[in-house]
């Protein structure tokens, strides 16, 4: 295992490797008043309630700092993090849960292969509109890291100012196929189901939707790495060492077609979700890009 008391760069342009447990910067701290959860709203976007939360400020003309969730999580499931990031940045943080996860209204089943696509350019800006977002950072997890990419590199959006991108997938890798086939079995076999009933008002719908997509044959052949190419706005791009979802190659795809400027961190001792198991090491880097990006405008 590498020495956890220190970071090592890399040979790749843009790119640290980050070992360990150990902050990148110094004091994330997280003030009492943002650890409270605030009471869920509700957006209606085409007809349907999709759940939100807003965490420190409510100015409309502050950088807002949007999460996107991953493929099997919703507003509750960010934990933590949307406080931490608000405390840490002095930026306004807004979560949505898509429709059929979290206590957002249900959607059809089968999702379509292109889901990610849609909820894009669909449902996304109709969401920063509705949160009457004026400046924005788009920070995506998983399938909401696709969905910030996909977003940014298909609609003209100025309010648009960065990415960052979590654990991100461009295209299908027999990896992943893998570990959603094990969470099928999972579903089926285990608590999975009652214990997702805890944060989802219908587990199976938002199981089913993710699961089902992701396993259809066509899906094998599922690539959108080409919107890498009309990104236009600074991106950093994170990804744990040990992901079970993804390989390395999906970072390596963003250095090889991205024109705008990137960061990439690699975290060791990190699956899947770097903003829940290197939760310190995550804030710091992601509060240490906004900065640069405020710094940036600002003059």
């Amino acid at each position: 295992m590498n020495n956890p008391d220190h970071s090592t760069p890399s040979t790749a342009s843009g790119r640290e490797y980050v070992s360990g447990n150990k902050p990148v910067a110094a004091n994330t701290g997280v003030s009492a008043a943002a650890s409270s959860d605030p009471t869920p709203e509700y957006l209606i976007i085409n007809g349907q309630r999709l759940e939100w939360r807003n965490w420190g400020t409510d100015s409309t003309s502050a950088l807002t700092l949007v999460l996107l969730h991953e493929g099997l999580g919703c507003v509750a499931l960010w934990r933590d993090f949307p406080q931490q990031l608000a405390a840490s940045t002095g930026c306004r943080v807004v979560a949505y849960s898509r429709a059929g996860y979290g206590q957002s209204d249900a959607c059809d089943l089968p999702r379509p292969l292109d889901y990610m696509s849609r909820e894009a350019t669909e449902v996304l800006p109709q969401v920063l509109d509705a949160a009457g977002i004026q400046r924005c950072v788009l920070i995506g997890h998983s399938d909401g890291a696709t969905i910030a990419a996909i977003y940014s590199g298909s609609v003209e959006d100025h309010r648009v100012r960065g990415l960052v991108l979590m654990a991100p997938h461009f295209f299908t890798e027999s990896v992943a196929v893998e570990e959603i086939e094990r969470a099928k079995t999972a579903f089926e076999q285990t608590d999975l189901k009652k214990r997702m009933a805890g944060y989802h008002r219908d587990p199976e719908v938002a199981f089913r939707g993710w699961n089902g997509a992701w396993l259809a044959p066509g899906f094998r052949d599922w690539n959108v790495t080409e919107v890498i190419d009309y990104l236009r706005v600074p991106v950093l791009a994170i990804q744990g060492v040990q992901d079970q979802y993804g390989t390395r190659a999906q970072i390596d795809v963003i250095e090889e077609r991205i024109y705008s400027p990137l960061e990439t961190r690699l975290l060791d001792d990190c699956r899947h979700s770097p903003h829940l198991e290197q939760p310190e090491t995550t804030l710091n880097i992601v509060g240490e890009f906004i900065d640069r990006l405020d710094r940036i405008e600002c003059g």
